[in-house]
């Protein structure tokens, strides 16, 4: 039976959720009695004594843009990367549109990933230089921007660079004085901003793979400092200097750490807009998939972006038609600019857990898992604003600040195929959560590299999620699971290998509410698996949830109620759990199966954005707007494998 215990109690308890020592991993563990038992030691008065393991997750953005992105500067981002560290360390700024804007609380680290092509080009566009201004269709940009239609501008100016047409004699290529002096800047921001044990500014960029518009995007985040940074410069995308296919950017990631020393790791950008090409089991850019391109991804690309303002990318209903949970906020309607629309066929390549099914298939096929990564949430906001509350939400682009009119207008909107998609479709998501022992880069770098990380849609609920032989019901009594958590198994991102004879996985999981967020409807467990047949299969288990809920005969657990008043947009905690623990053991277990789980943590509704926005201006939303939601958060799986 799912447990919850008092929220008296419950800060102290998941505070001490703790876990092992972080270390450069290539992922959270492995399971191995004889070292666990070692780790036991004779008992001590102080049961803080000692400790050295993550005691809190820390929050942030990965994935930020600000006026030194192309994109973002055309569509009226005035704010550099100074800004954005600046706001997301707390203090109050002014938005791009002149409204003020502060956080209800500050962000534990912020990486500004502005796009490696043409970084630096919009200010100089903006500011006429005469450079730009020298070729035609820099000139005419520049008058778009000028006479109020930097939106338009903004739109032709990614089409051109989607489909190859931007003029090359303004692209700011690597190189360049212009890139050097843009690349430099951005460090500099980082440096300044960067304090230990307080605040992790982390050096960044996205490698903007668009090619005909399907986007596969990458956010690389280094270890290092400026030192090491400014050594090499981004990969891009634009030949000669760059490349549109990952394994190129991998090269490049290869090539920096052999020059410099330091350490870079890729996040893959939520897929839902690649259109079936984010997460390959055939082959990719014309090429097989082989034993190299799954060793080479799994060592790169060691976290995953399944939520963000572009829309979540966990799950979708018609892969998972049984998961009453699939449709949270999914952008599946086409690829980046809607130049084509999106087919069903495509779905299975974008999302995560069919990702993480076809991995088990691929790693029987060639060796390695190549999609054996952990999740985390971020904004892809273009505005220098890590704003993604409901109730506090600055949009995804500076058109989509708030303003009476943003819930009304188009966002994609492509004549040509028909694919429209509302500026009131965009979510306010999402944040990485990590666990780590202090707030440095090292330290959070390295958990992001063995996985110990989760996604969140915005709320700053603290989750855990530990995998095991040998938990049992007790275990969710003891004010400290965390210590229990791994002694007896490993937490989320780690891997069970060789189930002992007549044992089936036990997981321990704990959830604690966002403190000024919403109570909690339920904790559960989704788990996919390869059959004996080499089929993909896949379950979604309850395995905590608030209330005395019964699950109906076919396991059903009844909704957790709404308190929602959408006109008003105000909501009571009235219902729900502020905390969540139980243990839990796979009934379904067969040792010889490869398997994997993660954990889905889900909030009471809430108002939506939309629904905030509604009343502050007064105005009323189109038709089939989304007005409340349920916020949640997605923990990074644990994988089980059998014996060879």
């Amino acid at each position: 039976m799912a447990k919850t215990l008092l929220y008296g109690t419950a800060l102290t308890s998941l505070m001490a959720l703790g876990l092992g020592q972080p270390v450069l991993a290539q992922d959270a563990g492995t399971l191995d009695e004889k070292k666990a038992a070692a780790t036991q030691r004779p008992p001590i008065y102080s049961p803080y004594a000692g400790r050295n393991f993550p005691v809190r997750p820390f929050f942030g953005d990965t994935h930020l843009h600000t006026s030194f992105s192309m994109d973002a500067g055309a569509f009226g981002a005035r704010l550099a990367p100074m800004d954005a560290y600046r706001f997301a360390k707390g203090e109050e700024v002014v938005s791009s549109t002149g409204q003020p804007a502060k956080l209800s609380r500050p962000l534990d680290f912020l990486v500004v990933a502005d796009h490696s092509d043409n970084m630096g080009f919009f200010p100089d566009l903006f500011a006429g230089k005469p450079n730009v201004l020298a070729d035609p269709t820099g000139h005419k940009w520049y008058d778009m921007i000028q006479s109020g239609k930097g939106a338009d501008a903004a739109i032709e100016i990614i089409v051109a660079f989607s489909h190859g047409t931007f003029p090359k004699d303004i692209m700011y290529f690597p190189g360049t004085t212009a890139y050097r002096s843009a690349w430099q800047e951005t460090i500099a921001a980082a440096e300044h901003h960067n304090e230990p044990g307080r605040f992790t500014a982390f050096i960044g960029y996205e490698w903007t793979s668009n090619t005909d518009g399907n986007n596969l995007h990458r956010n690389v985040v280094y270890r290092d400092n400026g030192d090491k940074a400014s050594q090499i410069e981004p990969f891009t995308v634009y030949p000669p200097y760059g490349s549109d296919n990952p394994a190129d950017l991998w090269k490049w990631m290869e090539a920096y750490e052999a020059k410099t020393g330091g350490n870079v790791l890729a996040i893959a950008h939520n897929g839902n807009l690649s259109n079936g090409l984010m997460f390959p089991v055939v082959e990719t850019f014309g090429k097989k998939l082989d034993r190299d391109y799954v060793e080479t991804r799994a060592r790169w690309e060691r976290l995953y972006e399944t939520t963000q303002t572009k829309g979540t990318g966990e799950a979708h209903p018609f892969l998972s038609p049984n998961d009453e949970f699939a449709t949270f906020e999914i952008w599946d309607k086409g690829n980046l600019d809607g130049s084509v629309a999106k087919k069903k066929e495509m779905l299975e390549f974008e999302y995560a857990r069919a990702a993480y099914k076809n991995g088990l298939k691929l790693e029987k096929e060639l060796g390695t898992n190549p999609y054996k990564f952990g999740l985390v949430g971020s904004s892809d906001a273009h505005n220098g604003l890590s704003a993604l509350e409901e109730d506090n939400f600055f949009g995804k682009t500076v058109p989509q600040e708030p303003s009476p009119r943003r819930m009304m207008e188009p966002f994609v909107n492509n004549p040509q195929t028909g694919v429209k998609i509302m500026d009131w479709e965009v979510s306010a998501s999402g944040y990485a959560a990590v666990w780590a022992n202090e707030n440095t880069r090292e330290s959070l770098w390295d958990a992001m590299e063995r996985k110990e990380t989760y996604a969140s849609t915005g709320p700053r609920m603290i989750v855990r999620f530990f995998g095991g032989w040998d938990f049992q019901p007790a275990d969710a009594e003891n004010r400290m699971p965390g210590a229990i958590g791994y002694e007896k198994g490993v937490p989320m991102g780690g891997d069970l290998r060789d189930a002992p004879a007549g044992k089936s996985p036990t997981f321990l999981v704990a959830a604690l509410k966002d403190p000024i967020g919403a109570n909690l409807d339920r904790y559960q467990i989704v788990k996919g698996w390869m059959d004996k047949d080499g089929k993909l299969q896949e379950k979604v288990y309850d395995v905590a949830w608030s209330g005395d809920r019964t699950p109906a005969a076919d396991g059903a657990l009844p909704p957790v109620g709404d308190t929602v008043d959408a006109p008003n947009a105000t909501w009571t905690n009235t219902i729900g759990a502020p905390e969540l623990i139980a243990v839990w053991k796979d009934p379904d277990f067969d040792a010889s199966l490869p398997a994997f789980y993660y954990g889905r943590v889900i909030e009471i509704p809430t108002p939506r954005w939309t629904a905030y926005d509604a009343k502050r201006f007064g105005v009323k939303a189109l038709p089939d707007t989304t007005m409340k939601l349920q916020e949640r958060a997605y923990t990074s799986p644990i994988w089980y494998t059998p014996k060879p």
